[in-house]
């Protein structure tokens, strides 16, 4: 049972308090075999789901881990899974018998029990360039986790700077909470944006560039020393925790209009 399900039993009186509080316990902290301890409350606590970081886990970790957050949530994302372990990894989801939503050029995926309903805020995500689309695509499985719809333009950075007006228009009309730019080389393409919008902006530096400051770290330096107010910035590549900030701020938008 989720919390609001065991709340409302005990509100209808059809637990007992003792047994509430034995269901409420279980959505701590479940441990995987030894050597993993899932935040099974993170969703309901933070309004973030559980993010498996498959980079550095063997491939039966990652599937013991996703198989019991599953059993105790509605939804996990596997971020960063091996090229090896892809196919692996979706064919076992498919038996588990859950939903999946895939990433665009990302080997990240979101999978889920229950269909998310789109009632959060709503986060604009662009990129500069086409090699930007994968972290941003981790961004846009992150936010929609969260109910966020999202509105994406991909490839419209300062080498045709005018590309981006266009979909700035359109996010401005739609009324987004924030919006996410992934960008590498010198990531000029936030700064552009942060200046024309007021609305807050996370930009994101990617690993793209060549030579002297390249894998990110030019995009990083430019952004971080941006002189454009209201640019916040993740780590390199990070497009977990942009998503997670961007939807952060626009669902709390949404519950401050719904309370006032």
């Amino acid at each position: 049972m989720e919390i609001d399900e065991i709340l409302e039993s005990l509100k209808k009186g059809e637990i007992l308090p003792a047994n509430a509080k034995k269901l409420l316990s279980l959505y701590s902290i479940e441990e995987v075999e030894g050597f993993a301890k899932i935040d099974i409350n993170r969703q309901k606590r933070r309004g973030i789901p559980e993010v498996i970081f498959a980079e550095t886990k063997e491939l039966d970790e990652i599937k013991k881990i996703a198989k019991k957050t599953l059993e105790k949530t509605n939804s996990v994302i596997i971020s960063r899974i091996k090229k090896e372990d892809y196919p692996k990894i979706l064919s076992f989801s498919k038996k588990l018998k859950v939903k999946i939503k895939t990433g665009k050029n990302s080997s990240s995926l979101l999978l889920f029990k229950k269909p998310i309903k789109f009632h959060g805020g709503k986060v604009g995500i662009m990129t500069a360039g086409t090699s930007d689309i994968g972290v941003a695509e981790e961004s846009r499985l992150m936010c929609e986790a969260m109910n966020c719809k999202c509105i994406t333009s991909y490839d419209v950075g300062v080498a045709g700077i005018q590309r981006v007006f266009p979909i700035l228009k359109e996010m401005i009309s739609e009324d987004v909470d924030c919006i996410i730019v992934a960008a590498g080389m010198e990531g000029a393409l936030a700064t552009l944006v942060s200046t024309l919008v007021d609305i807050p902006i996370i930009g994101i530096p990617t690993s793209v560039g060549y030579g002297y400051g390249g894998k990110g770290i030019a995009a990083l330096a430019s952004m971080l020393q941006s002189c454009s107010l209201g640019l916040s910035v993740v780590n390199i590549d990070n497009g977990i925790a942009a998503g997670g900030i961007a939807a952060n701020i626009a669902n709390r938008t949404i519950r401050k209009n719904h309370s006032g």
